[in-house]
């Protein structure tokens, strides 16, 4: 007889529709209202995408590709899909709540993002867990997956496939920006928190395992807090890039990330691109994992080390 276990699947969550934004921002503000200012400016970005973000369906099928993956690997066990977000329905708190309506008393969690800060990843699963808690759910934590095979292996591909579209020759002009979310740099320093070095060791791995021969690291996307955040930021590392090596073409890979969405659409392919253009330098991006099978892969291995 075979076990059912829970999946539960967290990610970030965005607005489905326009009338969501303002408590979407609020509540990644804690609370705090957006000014009329800063609401405009957000929904212009998601205008400029095409209107929303296809973040929250990606999201689902992600999942569902996930516990199918999972479902084909393990005999013994039935892995059951939850998805819970953080800064909008369902919560993590509801898939966790969900969980327990349907009996399940044993799940994996794993965030939709390859590497471990107690900031990000950490706290999806510290509210997973505080959650489970009252209901005497077990739970097992996936922490990152940058460093699996097959993650490194779909960068990689991407990285060699792009370079494809660039003369040879010109292959010394060319750097690989590999790049992950910004988070407050006095917290994670604080904390002695890994996150920078995962990024870095992200960075150190596609260089072995790729064609690519200039690779440099930078942050993105970083809240307007009025404190420093990780940098330097991918705009301004482009442009000290080109000032003290005159590179030519570049290339970003947003590895923080797993799936086009607000940071990738508009944070590289409009703000990245406006830079390039500006210095006169080509811009590339390669496409993101979504549901590719090596990046569903790369989780599902990393799941097995754990469950």
């Amino acid at each position: 007889m075979t076990k059912t276990i829970g999946l539960l699947v967290m990610a970030y969550g965005t607005p489905y529709q326009e009338s969501d934004i303002e408590a979407y921002y609020t509540d990644i503000r804690h609370g705090k209202k957006p000014t009329d200012e800063e609401l405009k400016d957000l929904k212009d970005r998601y205008q400029f995408i095409g209107g929303l973000s296809p973040l929250a369906n990606t999201t689902q099928k992600q999942g569902e590709a996930l516990c199918d993956a999972l479902n084909q690997d393990y005999d013994d066990v039935e892995f059951k899909l939850y998805i819970g977000l953080k800064h909008i329905h369902p919560f993590i708190e509801d898939a966790v709540q969900s969980m327990h309506e349907d009996g399940i008393d044993e799940a994996v969690t794993v965030v939709l993002a390859p590497h471990y800060s107690s900031f990000s990843v950490g706290a999806y699963n510290t509210r997973a867990q505080k959650e489970a808690d009252k209901f005497g759910i077990t739970l097992k934590h996936v922490e990152h997956y940058y460093q699996q095979p097959k993650f490194i292996q779909y960068w990689t591909e991407k990285i060699n496939e792009t370079l494809t579209e660039i003369p040879k020759d010109e292959h010394d002009k060319t750097v690989l920006v590999v790049s992950a979310h910004s988070l407050p740099k006095g917290l994670i320093e604080k904390n002695n928190d890994p996150y920078p070095n995962e990024l870095k060791h992200t960075a150190e791995l596609l260089e072995q395992h790729s064609d690519i021969i200039h690779v440099a690291e930078g942050w993105q996307s970083e809240g307007n807090t009025g404190t420093p955040w990780l940098g330097p930021d991918v705009q301004d590392l482009t442009k000290s890039l080109f000032n003290e090596h005159g590179y030519k073409h570049y290339i970003y890979t947003p590895v923080g990330f797993v799936c086009e969405h607000l940071e990738v659409l508009y944070d590289n392919d409009y703000e990245c691109k406006v830079v390039c253009d500006a210095l006169g330098v080509h811009y590339y991006r390669p496409a993101m994992p979504n549901t590719d099978p090596l990046f569903i892969g790369a989780i599902v291995d990393e799941i097995k080390n754990v469950y």
